[in-house]
């Protein structure tokens, strides 16, 4: 991701905000990038307003003051005994809900649990098309119209003979839930050559989380990262994933996501996959096997076995690949032809559009 910075502009990069709601928005990209460092992010924002005099709109509000406000209003707590300051639950909610509103622009609430389907059933909006009643559909669903025309049909003024073969009603979509695994690459190539792409992955993270705890509240969402090897990671922490000094054992991360999806309930599962590196590294023998260079056959053909597992357990996996290397094609073209499944190439730019679309689509083939 790429940062453009430019003079500080009085006369539009704060108006119609108040001072603290300004530097607020600022602190919580700078939160982002460092990983839910306070003292970073605060260092930061204090570098940017002597270079940009944010704070000089402002009339007698300081750096100073922001920090008081964050402290009074519960975004931020001293730790004395560690002496360090953290950022509390509060703001981890925030974060969430920024990358909301930065990635899905333009959302609105929708129904709890509803992922249009392109099959019909028992459903929440009605559909053009109609069919005869039968036993056991819903009273409200009845096409009027439809129905009297039928009764018409063999009826007159003087006797008017509705019959059951001629209520009609309308078709509903049928809406289902989803069970989905994020699983959000933390090797090191996720910070190499000076483009930060572990940020605009957590953004994501954050976005989808919270779209789906305020909008699809029978889903469920597990987020792993993975680098040597593959950890579970609650929502609530996802602000302070870093990237290590990790290969890419992508084998490792589909088996965990694959054993947490055998214990979901819904109709549909899937997993999201983000990526900007092939795999390099698996489990031989109880130690872990690593090599950068190329494509390993060993360790690809390792992460295929895993992507046909998924297939016939009929769980999809959708890679969002977010760099070039034409080794990581090549392998995604593998992957994708295993499982089935679904690629995109996905700029740092619009990786949360596409996760974003392919989540709301739904483009499940199952039903129970």
């Amino acid at each position: 991701m790429h940062f453009l910075y430019s003079k500080w502009d009085p006369n539009q990069k704060g108006k119609g905000k108040a001072p603290f709601d300004t530097l607020f928005d600022l602190f919580q990209q700078l939160l982002n990038i460092s990983s839910a460092d306070v003292s970073q992010s605060l260092k930061w924002l204090t570098d940017l307003d002597k270079q940009y005099q944010i704070t000089q709109q402002f009339d007698d509000y300081s750096i100073a003051d922001f920090i008081k406000d964050l402290e009074d209003r519960g975004y931020i707590n001293y730790d004395d005994e560690n002496a360090q300051v953290t950022i509390t639950a509060k703001t981890e909610r925030s974060l969430r809900q920024r990358s909301l509103e930065e990635v899905f622009r333009g959302l609105r609430r929708g129904n709890l649990g509803g992922h249009k389907t392109s099959y019909v059933g028992k459903g929440l909006e009605k559909e053009p098309e109609t069919r005869q009643w039968e036993f056991g559909d819903e009273t409200h669903r009845i096409d009027t119209v439809g129905t009297l025309m039928n009764t018409l049909k063999h009826s007159n003024l003087d006797s008017f003979n509705l019959k059951e073969d001629d209520l009609q009603v309308h078709e509903t979509d049928h809406f289902t839930s989803n069970a989905t695994v994020l699983m959000i690459d933390l090797s090191h190539s996720m910070i190499l050559y000076g483009e930060d792409r572990i940020t605009p992955a957590k953004t994501v993270a954050m976005a989808l989380s919270e779209l789906i705890m305020t909008n699809y509240a029978k889903d469920s969402l597990d987020i792993i990262a993975f680098g040597n090897t593959a950890w579970e990671v609650s929502i609530k922490d996802l602000p302070y994933l870093k990237v290590g000094p990790y290969h890419t054992n992508t084998q490792a991360g589909l088996e965990l996501a694959r054993h947490i999806l055998q214990r979901r309930k819904n109709t549909n599962k899937q997993i999201f996959m983000i990526t900007d590196g092939k795999p390099s590294a698996m489990f031989k023998n109880g130690s872990l096997y690593k090599n950068s260079f190329g494509l390993d056959r060993m360790i690809v053909n390792r992460v295929l076995d895993e992507a046909v597992k998924c297939r016939r357990e009929q769980i999809s996996i959708t890679t969002f690949m977010i760099a070039r290397d034409p080794y990581l094609q090549n392998f995604v073209r593998q992957l994708t032809e295993a499982n089935k499944g679904k690629a995109y190439f996905a700029s740092l730019d619009n990786l949360g559009g596409y996760i974003f679309e392919d989540y709301i689509r739904n483009r499940k083939k199952r039903m129970k």
